[in-house]
């Protein structure tokens, strides 16, 4: 297979060096307007060739695609260059799989299904961590019950390790500052809703663990609408200290009060603004934390032969991996994009409705010796 890894940033420099090492990858062209960035990535792997590639040159872009059959776009932010990279690949019949983590984008990406079945080509959309793994780990544990009720995925941020703050930079920093403020997606009696994010949800989890997550704009719940169907409530949540969720929520109510820009609020995560922290303090001794939910998992809960349960798809790895947003994007992306070979359905999919999870879950564990993935399961339900 010949790939093009679009975007020779951190997670397409990860994603490439995973993918020179996988079977069936014959060869790798690494693409990005910064043909110098491309060319330090390319020059490193075997079988590697760099390329410029300018994703808003629509003749430039389908030229590159037209020599591959899968490309993976890592290119962000999604809402400006997913649309378009998306309807090259589908122009030039070539497969393709991105990391689009944002809500908004992903809704219009998977518009596209019917042009791509009528192309025959297979879109995998959102293939990384958050959504990718987490979308896969709910898959695993909604497939427990007989009828799906509530169904949630959760990341770290603080709650365990290094900070992910400290991680975010440039335009990852205000995408996260976007989904955490204004209007977000979510599920509400099984429909598509639109709440305030950094709402509080407290779950109990199989094995009495216990705690709160505070809701994100990611787009977990508008696909896991479609391919799990909860009858209930569906969020992305993030697991954050009492005092990062107190200061989120005051970056949260600037933007949406039009004091600050999501670009400004971003260039205040690290370091945090002072006058900020002091008006995030009460909210910090009052709010509650992450309890002992474990850094990664997806909790779902309904019914078995009528009766409640709650069930619980953790991935247990090194706490070191969850914050490596390159590693831990980046090489999910790989090892979905190799799998499009055996999968071929034209259209354009969440990862939870064409990959084999246990195969890519296994491969991650092969990337990343320890990983496994934990699956748990009592009576009752997640939240009282």
């Amino acid at each position: 297979m010949r790939v093009i890894v679009l975007g020779a940033g951190a997670m397409g420099a990860r994603a490439a060096r995973a993918l020179v090492g996988l079977t069936g990858i014959d060869a790798l062209v690494v693409g990005d307007i910064d043909l110098g960035a491309a060319e330090r990535i390319a020059t490193a792997l075997p079988r590697a060739v760099p390329r410029r590639v300018d994703v808003t040159d629509a003749a430039e872009l389908r030229a590159a695609l037209a020599g591959a059959d899968t490309v993976l776009s890592t290119v962000g932010p999604f809402y400006r260059f997913g649309i378009a990279v998306l309807q090259a690949a589908i122009d030039t019949g070539t497969d393709y799989v991105d990391i689009c983590d944002d809500w908004e984008p992903t809704l219009r990406l998977l518009e596209l299904d019917g042009a791509a079945r009528a192309a025959g080509v297979c879109a995998v959309v959102g293939a990384g961590a958050s959504p990718g793994l987490s979308t896969l780990l709910a898959a695993a544990a909604a497939q427990r019950l007989d009828r799906v009720r509530h169904l949630y995925t959760a990341w770290p941020v603080d709650s365990t390790g290094p900070s992910t703050e400290d991680a975010m930079a440039g335009a990852a920093a205000v995408h996260w500052m976007h989904q955490c403020s204004g209007a977000v997606a979510e599920v509400s009696d099984g429909a598509i809703v639109h709440r305030a994010p950094l709402r509080a949800v407290t779950l109990r989890l199989p094995g009495g663990r216990r705690g709160t997550g505070w809701t994100v704009g990611h787009p977990e719940p508008v696909t896991l609408h479609r391919t799990a169907a909860p009858s209930g409530e569906s969020a992305c949540l993030m697991l954050l200290r009492p005092a990062t969720a107190a200061y989120l929520d005051v970056l949260r109510r600037d933007i949406d009060t039009g004091r600050i820009l999501p670009d400004g609020a971003a260039l205040l995560l690290e370091p945090p603004s002072r006058s900020r922290v002091l008006r995030s303090l009460p909210g910090a001794f009052a709010r509650p934390g992450p309890g002992d939910l474990p850094p990664f998992f997806a909790a779902a809960d309904g019914t078995v032969d009528g009766r409640p349960v709650r069930v619980c798809a953790r991935l247990e790895t090194d706490d070191r991996l969850l914050h490596d947003m390159a590693a831990v994007t980046g090489v999910p992306a790989a090892l979905a994009t190799a799998q499009l070979p055996s999968v071929r359905t034209p259209g354009v999919h969440p990862p939870d409705s064409v990959l084999d999870g246990p195969r890519l879950f296994a491969d991650l564990a092969v990337a990343f010796p320890g990983t496994r993935v934990v699956v748990e399961e009592e009576a009752g339900w997640l939240t009282e």
